[in-house]
């Protein structure tokens, strides 16, 4: 039996919002949590702290998130400024056509 193998490539990831997305999710976790608080002994009493305290993990996942996405975020805006640096010092010399083009510079 042969091994399945594409027969297209995959397409690009897509790129968006990605700060204000982690931001927005992380909000929602930690508010999430604190509607539950005043309501901590109610879970408590039906075994069901777990919904507390998963409100709380996302929350503080979220954080994690947040500093990993800014800092892939720069990462990204710095090598493609470092790239239009480095295109802008040889004359003549646009854009490679073979790289990936910065996200959000489609236009």
């Amino acid at each position: 039996m042969a091994k399945w193998t594409a027969q297209h490539e995959a397409p690009e990831p897509l790129e968006g919002p990605v700060v204000a997305t982690i931001t927005g999710g992380t909000i929602l976790w930690f508010a999430m949590f604190l509607v539950q608080l005043p309501f901590y002994g109610w879970f408590a009493d039906r075994d069901l702290l777990w919904w507390v305290w998963t409100c709380a993990a996302g929350g503080g996942l979220g954080l994690i998130g947040i500093w990993y996405v800014r800092g892939r975020d720069a990462a990204l805006k710095r090598h493609a400024a470092e790239r239009a640096a480095a295109a802008a010092a040889v004359p003549g010399a646009g854009p490679d056509p073979a790289s990936p083009a910065a996200p959000g510079s489609e236009g």
